[in-house]
């Protein structure tokens, strides 16, 4: 063969790998190809996996004329009422519905999102899949003997897969400029919150109980078409109940509670950052594997640039996964419903009685600042070099070895400490890793 017809092969065969891995018509397409192919791989989210014991007759929905399907749904997947959220912009396919003197609900846990409307025409609902993350459905409100949560095939990608979402299919909690129709302002500005947002930033469009002290926030008010951004943000503070902004008797609970709000904050982008890292590694030991084949390197090489992606993702979810840039709370904050008890329930604790999901509320929003989604399937889903790194880095910040890290200078001595007895006790693989890492230290 002649040697320049052979270096030509050889050349288009490279720029045909790259192409094939790099080079989607639009960007949203990336995760709809291999190795992701969000829209075709069987899924095993909470709600595929309910949908499953339903087809099996072992559970059953049941229906009821005010909420339709709703409590049976947060019963199955285990959603306290007390999580209860509402908001009242129209930021949500159903928004024909959604209005100030009915706005939309909001229940969730670890896994799981739900959304109800007064008079909807489904329930909504977002399940995380341990390595697909966010996973969309609705179920119909009209009563069946065989309701089916149908899954979503693009249409809430338009809005749940974009920057906002870290660029993954993911969740998002939104703050607007609502005049009095609901509808948002947006040319007056829109925040996408999580635990790092201002107060001040925070929950416009959304219905928020409990007190606050000094800190203001943009929740229980309406904004001027004319002047939107001169919001009356006292009248919105410490709102104790919503009886006199709404009918509160429809909804399962008449509390929108600002703990529950803060967590589903930070919770939502602590997911994405997870399914991020996920996407990141496979994408990136995929196109390791397209271009070893190509240039005929050893299957199991790993190049310096997915090295780099999977560091970056990795920092990526210590940085959410430790708080970082965490807003500091100038006031103490306290809910008006249960949901905190319920909430810290949950979690595991050590043999001192301490829990990652101890609330502090004060100062910051957790007393040990470690996310509790580290327990979570996605955590424990993540491919094996992005959990190796994740791992090995999470050890040596609550170590103190990495102290000097700006990202990392928020915990105290203290707070390192805790957290890692809290983890070696409460998640044995984390413990197993670092004593094998230690075991390895000269």
């Amino acid at each position: 063969m002649n040697a320049r017809f052979r270096i030509s092969t050889f050349a288009s065969t490279v720029i045909l790998a790259v192409w094939m891995v790099t080079s989607p018509a639009l960007a949203q397409l990336e995760f709809e190809r291999p190795p992701i192919d969000y829209l075709k791989r069987e899924t095993r989210d909470p709600v595929a996996q309910l949908q499953q014991r339903i087809d099996r007759g072992e559970v059953k929905l049941e229906f009821d004329d005010r909420q339709g399907y709703l409590a049976s749904v947060l019963q199955l997947l285990d959603i306290p009422v007390s999580s209860q959220a509402l908001v009242f912009s129209k930021t949500s396919f159903q928004l024909r519905r959604i209005a100030p003197a009915h706005p939309r609900a909001i229940y969730f846990n670890d896994d799981n999102y739900i959304g109800w409307v007064q008079q909807g025409d489904v329930v909504e609902v977002a399940s995380v899949d341990p390595e697909q993350g966010a996973i969309f459905y609705t179920l119909s409100l009209d009563p069946t003997e065989k309701p089916k949560f149908v899954r979503d095939r693009g249409q809430c990608l338009t809005c749940h897969a974009s920057s906002r979402t870290q660029g993954v299919p993911g969740h998002l909690i939104r703050s607007v400029f609502a005049e009095a129709s609901g509808q948002p302002l947006l040319g007056s500005g829109t925040f996408t919150t999580n635990h790092e947002s201002p107060f001040s930033e925070r929950w416009g469009g959304w219905y928020v109980t409990g007190t606050h002290g000094s800190m203001r926030h943009m929740g229980n008010v309406l904004a001027s078409r004319h002047e939107p951004e001169n919001l009356d943000r006292e009248s919105g503070a410490n709102v104790l109940e919503l009886s006199d902004r709404f009918r509160t008797s429809p909804y399962l609970t008449p509390h929108s509670d600002i703990v529950a709000l803060m967590v589903l904050e930070h919770q939502s982008q602590m997911h994405n950052a997870l399914t991020f890292a996920s996407y990141e590694t496979r994408s990136a030991l995929h196109y390791d594997q397209v271009m070893n084949e190509a240039l005929d390197r050893p299957a199991d090489h790993q190049s310096e640039s997915t090295d780099r992606r999977i560091a970056a993702a990795g920092e990526r979810i210590l940085r959410h996964l430790l708080f970082t840039n965490e807003f500091q709370l100038e006031s103490p904050v306290k809910g008006t419903s249960t949901f905190a008890e319920d909430f810290a329930a949950v979690g595991p604790r050590d043999p001192q009685g301490r829990s990652l999901r101890d609330f502090d509320l004060r100062t910051r929003m957790f007393k040990y600042p470690c996310s509790s989604l580290i327990y979570s399937a996605s955590f424990d889903a993540l491919p094996a070099p992005m959990k190796s790194y994740v791992t090995r880095r999470l050890g040596e910040i609550l170590d103190g070895h990495d102290a000097k890290n700006p990202d990392f200078a928020h915990l105290t001595e203290a707070d390192r400490q805790a957290i890692r007895e809290i983890l070696v006790a409460t998640k044995p693989d984390l413990a197993a890793c670092w004593q094998q890492q230690a075991a390895k230290s000269p």
